[in-house]
């Protein structure tokens, strides 16, 4: 019989989202102005969204499986989704982590929260909780996720460094990183990709490893042309 998720262990698993602490912008990171405003719009409408992120002709979308089965996921893991999104992936992590596991699904923006909590409750999808996330923490407790995956959103960090604290502090030692991101290859990639992704992905691994994180290995996704798949750890201390 599958568990709600009750305010008990809502208090015990999550950090009460906060606004991020004022800092001096010079440690923000090189990406484009106003790469989040569409996302903090309050009159976004994730309606408009779902038929952009979730059609075959999405490369994440259309290598779901693919993509599930890198992350390796097993029954009564917890796995935090940072920039769920419209929740692509909730219902198949929630599928993969069974009763016992937990899904985190992870998001800057107050409309996709909404949005994902009304998705929670239709699917019966009672061991995810939304998490209202800020831009310079996923605010999640120290050491309760197995695995942290993060689809197409790296490239939004406005606060690499800080987000990449926050991820490390929360997956438990040996836990996981999977990074999905746009490749970004000057002369060959398009126009788009160029100016919207701030970095290539030598850049993107040397700033995760910085943090503290092991690389794993490049996983081939047969489905993937314009994006990779990168794995990290966290050192078992």
């Amino acid at each position: 019989m599958t568990r709600p998720i009750t305010a008990a262990i809502l208090t015990a698993f999550l950090c009460i989202p906060a606004m991020a602490e004022d800092k001096p912008a010079a440690d923000r990171s090189p990406v484009p102005e106003g790469i989040n405003d569409n996302f903090l719009n309050p009159d976004l409408n994730p309606e408009e969204w779902l038929q952009r992120f979730e059609i075959e002709s999405r490369e994440v979308f259309a290598g779901r499986e693919s993509i599930l089965k890198a992350v390796a996921l097993q029954p009564g893991m917890s796995i935090a989704d940072v920039g769920t999104g419209t929740g692509l992936y909730m219902g198949p992590f929630s599928k993969a982590v069974g009763d016992e596991g937990r899904v985190f699904a992870v998001d800057i923006s107050p409309k996709f929260i909404e949005h994902i909590t009304r998705r929670i409750k239709a699917d019966e999808l009672h061991n995810v909780q939304p998490v209202l996330s800020n831009d310079r923490s996923i605010t999640l407790e120290p050491e309760v996720v197995d695995r942290v995956f993060i689809c197409d959103t790296y490239h939004h960090f406005e606060f690499h460094k800080d987000m990449l604290a926050s991820i490390r502090k929360a997956l438990k030692p040996g836990g996981e990183l999977i990074l999905v991101e746009f490749d970004r290859i000057p002369g060959t990639s398009r126009e788009w990709l160029l100016t919207h992704i701030r970095a290539d992905k030598a850049t993107f691994r040397g700033e995760i490893e910085a943090a503290g994180l092991e690389f794993i290995d490049e996983v081939e996704i047969p489905e993937f042309k314009e994006n990779y798949l990168l794995r990290f750890r966290k050192p078992a201390e």
